[in-house]
């Protein structure tokens, strides 16, 4: 067996473990920071919305051997200034966007690049989208998003309990708020490729807080009728079982995303993988550490202020506390025995139990002789 499946086994049986939820405090701050860098990022340099929100123009060319950098250039001079992306397609050709561009300025824009390109108008297929279409897509995707957290609280509290709910919610809101800080601190484009990402990623953390939550609900059944464990120290053990099979399945799901983010956006520059991959990414990783360190401990904290188990939590207090007091009391019984021990192990076989006579008592008396006098 591998060494992380022997770790694995280990930390199932509750050999060996790490204190996640006693250390909450540690990643509450860590995720607050986290939060706050995002939520800056998103406030200081906005998003980069595509096209599809904010309405312009896509302008895709034929095969041409002219640079992106100088077809950048023309297309902004001709543009007036508004924002050009240009990415390569795999063809050869060139696709064009640039937002915020009317009706009216897509004719220029479309001429001068058919004169940078050496090419007919007619050859340069051109597409505009307009700012009320965008508008209707944006609030589509804020309505299905909307839907979807509704839906997941409803299931939770179904299925597990309330405090569950919430904390599943809180969880799922740190990895939307993360990944959306991060598209803003990158600068990538959002599209709606973009928000089918954002959609996966929230399927995906409440998956993993699922598989968590459900080991959590079976090891804390009928908790309150025993006194060796705290609520929070059963959360614990519960999420240090299903650590490894977490760790796992977001490396395993990370692998093609990652593929996707830096091979395919990266080295081949399919800049159009970009917007889905990177929220990919970003969701998983963030989804695979809510699941872990934030949602589980925020159970406990909650569950913690139940009057049962702050009763339980008395119970084991007290218990662990006779137990200390009665360890020295043992401890003084056996060091008691230790001579008696020691003399028993010193004894010939056959008089192991004989007790040594104090001296006083011996003194004066000898041996019989035999002898009669």
């Amino acid at each position: 067996m591998s060494r992380l499946g022997t770790l694995g086994a280990r930390l199932y049986r509750g050999e060996v473990g790490y204190d996640f939820v006693g250390k909450r405090k540690i990643w509450y701050g860590i995720s607050i920071l986290i939060t706050i860098t995002a939520i800056v990022g998103l406030a200081v340099r906005g998003l980069n919305m595509g096209i599809e929100f904010s309405g312009g123009a896509v302008f895709t060319t034929p095969n041409t051997k002219v640079s992106s950098t100088d077809v950048r250039q023309a297309a902004e001079d001709a543009s007036g200034g508004h924002t050009v992306v240009v990415q390569e397609l795999g063809r050869g050709g060139l696709r064009i966007q640039i937002s915020e561009l009317g009706t009216k300025e897509a004719l220029p824009v479309q001429e001068q690049l058919a004169k940078e390109l050496g090419v007919k108008t007619d050859k340069i297929d051109t597409q505009l989208v307009g700012p009320s279409w965008g508008e209707q897509i944006a609030s589509k995707a804020w309505q299905g998003l909307a839907i979807f957290m509704v839906l997941v609280v409803i299931y939770l509290a179904i299925a597990f309990e309330w405090r569950m709910a919430l904390a599943a919610l809180v969880a799922l809101i740190h990895d939307l708020t993360i990944t959306v800080g991060v598209y803003a601190l990158v600068g990538f484009e959002v599209t709606p490729g973009t928000v089918i990402g954002l959609l996966t990623i929230l399927g995906y953390s409440l998956y993993d807080t699922v598989v968590v939550f459900d080991g959590l609900k079976e090891a804390s059944k009928d908790i309150t009728k025993q006194t060796r464990f705290t609520y929070s120290e059963i959360a614990n053990r519960s999420l240090n079982s299903t650590l490894v099979r977490s760790i796992n399945t977001t490396v395993v799901a990370l692998l093609p995303v990652g593929a996707l983010l830096f091979i395919g956006g990266g080295l081949l520059g399919a800049g159009m993988l970009n917007d889905i991959s990177l929220a990919l990414f970003v969701g998983l990783a963030a989804g695979a550490y809510s699941s872990i360190f934030i949602a589980t401990p925020l159970v406990a904290d909650l569950k913690e202020r139940d009057p049962r188990m702050k009763s339980l939590a008395k119970r084991v207090k007290a218990k662990r506390a006779a137990a200390a007091k009665a360890e020295p009391a043992d401890s003084a019984s056996e060091e008691d025995d230790a001579p008696a021990l020691e003399d028993a192990a010193a004894a010939p076989a056959g008089v192991v139990g004989q007790r040594r006579q104090p001296a006083s008592r011996n003194r004066g008396r000898g041996r019989p002789s035999g002898k009669r006098r």
